[in-house]
């Protein structure tokens, strides 16, 4: 009796004191984490772990419900594992599941092949031993706690990545490489980054970034001169192309960048997506827009081909596939509005097989076609979007079901590209060619993403190769192109664009390069998807993702 009065009277704390338990394997949950924060490679969340932790540790009388939250907190753990990776978020998956559903299987499984890394499941089993073994003798437990208390207390003064060694927090990225005195001509385009990169600083920088580029605006004149000459503009449209992808592939000194009269060194596509890089480009008359005012209705100054098209320019539309996937050729016309019937490919030989099954027709002949087309045409100026997809992740030779490798299919394309300009050259043809890729393949991907994703448009991503070729002038073209470090992106092309409307620079006896690009809008480097947001401040990329606070983005 006495015993059972004196169990029934034990002071409350003394009860709890009884049911603590330990995290048993949560243990191994956290030290992952530590470890993978640690390298870089997690947008760690210190308060929701804590909190998790908490919940994990609180002491519960019954053996029950002690099982049953062990059962619960599984796929909590798991949700929140995802959350503090680098991965798509929900609402993107679900914004893309139509587009997940059209991949191929080949495909799918060459993606799960790439997601799933050899040396970090080691590090992890290795890891995982240790913890077993040390556990004997430590509490490792309350090592745990103290380590994601010590997280919270630091992550207080900044952001959680602060918290990485200095060789994986993000490095100084230099991308603006000419002389301070020749930088000094457009610089007002450029906002100020004086202020510390905290988190409310950079998303105040990002709104008066937007706020500056809606008050910009390419002018076309309303009509042309009397003493215009007639050209043609092909801006060609490459997904999957960026200047780290060329020095992945070692094509830096292939002879295709020779061919260009002007090489915009330092461009931003401002996406990592096909349909946002189309729309972006199609609007380029007007400064940079968010994501999310792409798809709203929008100032028709913007439209660069309505404005050609209002001096007489033939709109033209011409792919080298068919442009259903994504609802890609739906998104030019309601967006970018781009009206021409897209070129016939009757008679194009596929060439190679596209990630989602559909053919990707042969290049050469297309730009043959094009050129045959012209030559036939009464039509005195003309303006083609031309969108080509032989370099996209995925894409297979015919037959194959393994995605075929990069190189030899950018190898291809340059050759073909180079062939079709020095074709073109012989043809007496005045052309405009604007060579402009959509965003990067990712080859080589990184701490945040696996090669081949570009849910997150970093630098690598964005960093394109832009050149421009003047075909048919009478002036000698130069022996190098002229090559510009400024920061620009599309807008800088629909200025030059309007510079040379009138044609005059097929018939002047010299041409001076230098003075044509002289005060190019620059644009400072933005990039934006659907989720997730880059900008290059002070020299380093910072990224936010769904809305949240800004990190720096892990090298």
């Amino acid at each position: 009796m006495t015993d059972k009065h004196n169990d029934s009277t034990t002071p409350l704390s003394l009860s709890l004191w009884r049911n603590w338990r330990g995290l048993g394997g949560w243990n191994f949950y956290f030290l992952l984490k530590f470890g993978l924060l640690w390298y870089g490679y997690l947008n760690f969340h210190a308060l929701s772990n804590l909190v998790f932790l908490a919940w994990l540790l609180l002491p519960l009388p019954s053996a029950r419900l002690h099982r049953l939250r062990s059962v619960i907190a599984i796929p909590i753990g798991l949700a929140l594992f995802w959350h503090d990776t680098w991965l798509p978020g929900l609402n993107s998956l679900l914004s893309q599941g139509d587009q997940l559903a059209g991949f191929s299987a080949a495909y799918l499984l060459d993606l799960m092949n790439r997601f799933i890394n050899w040396q970090m499941i080691g590090a992890a089993f290795v890891l995982l031993v240790l913890y077993l073994f040390v556990a004997q003798w430590i509490r490792v437990s309350v090592l745990v706690s103290l380590m994601l208390i010590w997280l919270n207390v630091i992550n207080l003064a900044g952001p959680s990545l602060s918290l990485l060694p200095s060789s994986a927090a993000a490095p100084e990225v230099v991308r603006n490489t000419t002389p301070a005195t020749s930088q000094a001509t457009a610089s007002s385009d450029v906002l100020d980054q004086s202020a510390p990169p905290s988190s409310a600083n950079l998303t105040a920088w990002l709104n008066r970034f937007y706020d500056s580029e809606r008050q910009r605006v390419t002018q076309f004149p309303d009509a042309l001169p009397a003493d215009s000459q007639p050209f043609d503009i092909l801006i060609i449209n490459i997904c999957s192309l960026a200047w780290s992808d060329v020095d992945v592939a070692q094509l830096r000194n292939h002879p295709l960048w020779q061919h260009f009269d002007i090489v915009l060194n330092n461009f931003n596509s401002a996406t990592g997506y096909s349909g946002p890089a189309g729309i972006r480009l199609l609007r380029a008359s007007c400064g940079q827009t968010s994501h999310s005012d792409l798809y709203q209705p929008t100032d028709q100054r913007c439209y660069l081909f309505d404005n050609l098209a209002k001096l007489g320019f033939k709109q033209q539309l011409m792919m080298d596939h068919t442009g259903v996937f994504g609802h890609y050729l739906k998104e030019l016309r309601d967006f970018g509005d781009v009206q021409a019937p897209l070129m016939s490919q009757a008679g194009i030989a596929p060439e190679l097989t596209s990630f989602d099954g559909s053919p990707v027709f042969n290049d050469a002949q297309l730009m043959q076609h094009w050129l045959d087309e012209r030559r036939k045409s009464n039509d005195a100026r003309s303006a083609t979007f031309y969108n080509l997809i032989p370099l996209h992740d995925g894409t297979r030779e015919l037959g194959s079901n393994k995605t075929a490798a990069w190189k030899p299919r950018a190898q291809l394309l340059f050759d073909q590209l180079d062939s079709f300009l020095t074709n073109l050259e012989k043809s007496g043809r005045r052309v405009m060619v604007v060579m402009v890729p959509e965003h990067g393949a990712a080859l080589q991907g990184d701490k945040m993403q696996m090669s081949g994703l570009r849910d997150i448009p970093s630098p690598e991503i964005t960093h394109v190769p832009v050149g421009i070729k003047f075909v048919g002038m009478k002036a000698p073209h130069q022996a190098q192109p002229l090559t510009l470090d400024t920061p620009t992106s599309l807008q800088a092309i629909s200025a030059l664009i309007s510079r040379v409307v009138d044609g005059q620079v097929f018939n002047a006896p010299n041409v001076n390069m230098s003075a044509l690009t002289d005060n190019l809008p620059q644009t400072a480097v933005v990039s934006e998807n659907d989720n997730a947001v880059v900008v290059m401040y002070q020299g380093k990329p910072w990224i936010r993702l769904n809305g949240g606070d800004w990190v720096a983005y892990p090298q």
